[in-house]
């Protein structure tokens, strides 16, 4: 092992010796307080122990770990964990400004703080009403806060069936008419939703306004970003959706039995 090991240290005192030919490197050597013209492999790692040694304070620690959480930050593919591991290290970083001085340091996340811990909030009521929606509340009103505001008179056509689908509409006031099967929406109901989970995004009915009114909108794009800072929703929001579409059908069962039930019953004809 002895031989082994002389001759491994041989080689790095060959290549320190190589890199203090290097100006540049020389000015590093000179800077960490050792001589170009007189160091070895040993005296740099010992000389590189001091420094880590001498910079091992508290303050140093926690700018360490606030490091270590935002590498970390990079590596998670949902937001509710991004957002606390964004916190945990933005808290370290501001207990390292404070304990080294850097005002600058302080302040930046002492400010990311609190918005990220806003930010963290929003998406965990997201969350919690989602799942209120989900077990039974249809309402979607936690939406609200995503959506944008638009009026109708009577008359006007929100969307035709076959047109280009890119957003879902929730009724605030007024009526609105489904015209392919002849159903009144009134407030709290949603619209156009279904044309999020058709493959060519396409609308499946025509919906018209027969009652001046106002509805929320949001954009499918918005919908899939909410959808991918949280994966949870999607699922939320698929178990509604599906809700919504065996209303349908079974609004077009008790139509087609109605039906029935009014035709008169076939008679046989003799002679």
């Amino acid at each position: 092992m002895e031989p082994l090991h002389a001759g491994l240290s041989t080689i790095l005192d060959r290549i320190v010796d190589r890199a203090a030919d290097n100006l540049r490197i020389a000015k590093i050597f000179i800077q960490m307080g050792l001589d170009p013209n007189n160091i070895t492999s040993d005296i740099l790692l010992n000389r590189l122990q001091e420094i880590v040694l001498a910079n091992i304070t508290l303050a140093n620690m926690f700018a360490l770990l606030g490091a270590t959480f935002f590498v970390a930050t990079l590596l998670m593919r949902t937001m509710v964990p991004l957002r606390i591991a964004n916190m945990c290290g933005s808290t370290f970083f501001v207990a390292f400004g404070a304990l080294s001085g850097n005002v600058a340091t302080f302040l930046l996340y002492l400010l990311l703080l609190p918005i990220n811990a806003l930010r963290l909030r929003q998406m965990l009521n997201l969350i919690k009403k989602a799942r209120v929606a989900a077990a039974g509340d249809m309402s979607m009103e936690w939406l609200k806060p995503f959506m944008t505001e638009r009026r109708y008179r009577h008359g006007d056509r929100l969307f035709k069936k076959g047109d280009l689908a890119n957003e879902m509409f929730l009724t605030v006031t007024g009526k609105f008419l489904v015209k392919e099967i002849d159903v009144e929406l009134p407030p709290g109901r949603l619209m156009g939703e279904l044309g999020f989970l058709t493959p060519n995004k396409s609308r499946t009915a025509t919906v018209e306004c027969i009652e001046d009114g106002q509805v929320l909108s949001i954009t499918y794009d918005r919908l899939l970003e909410i959808y991918f800072q949280n994966p949870q929703f999607g699922y939320y929001f698929l178990v509604l959706t599906s809700q919504r579409l065996m209303e349908n059908i079974a609004r077009l069962e008790t139509i087609v039995e109605h039906q029935q039930a009014e035709r008169p019953p076939a008679t046989d004809d003799i002679g």
